[in-house]
């Protein structure tokens, strides 16, 4: 690399880590677009939460993909509940909620996917939405997998070089 890289901090790593970031958020965008998911963000910022955690994205995949599923299925069912929208915010219904996920997640052995169950719900049941409970929870679920479909597909094709391990210096 030239010093002017080097002077910028850019590594190999770096470039492929932004390249593949890049590529993969445009295809999530541009796929849940082309599906027409109402807050077709979340399959970008999925992909991007796989592709640029520190944790293998195939354990974070997982543990997302599942949380995910936890959060959308009780969010959609709480929300179904007569006399619950989001606007009639119950700290009561919501904080039970997320103990819920807390429980379910640690009883299906999925402890570290509760993060995701809870931001799930709480999406599900804070944001005011115009459609059915079953049918949001439904889309974040579709969103989020596609954003963790696609990262999977360029961890699998597209790796990440190994740092280069600076030379030794002799006296």
């Amino acid at each position: 690399m030239s010093r002017w890289t080097q002077a910028l901090g850019l590594t190999p790593e770096s470039l492929v880590t932004a390249a593949r970031t890049t590529l993969g958020t445009v295809i999530a965008a541009l796929a849940a677009r082309l599906l027409r998911l109402p807050e077709f963000y979340w399959a970008p910022i999925s992909t991007i939460v796989i592709l640029l955690s520190t944790i293998d994205p195939l354990t974070l995949a997982w543990q997302r993909f599942a949380g995910t599923a936890v959060g959308a299925l009780l969010g959609a069912f709480i929300a179904s509940i007569p006399h619950h929208d989001a606007l009639s915010f119950n700290w009561a219904i919501y904080g039970a909620g997320i103990f819920v996920c807390g429980m379910v997640s640690s009883a299906l052995r999925l402890r570290s996917a509760y993060r995701f169950a809870a931001i799930t719900l709480t999406i599900v049941l804070l944001i005011p939405h115009r459609s059915a409970p079953w049918i949001i929870a439904t889309h974040r679920f579709i969103e989020v997998s596609l954003g963790i479909a696609i990262a999977l597909l360029i961890t699998l094709t597209w790796r990440v070089p190994a740092p280069a391990v600076p030379a030794k210096r002799t006296l």
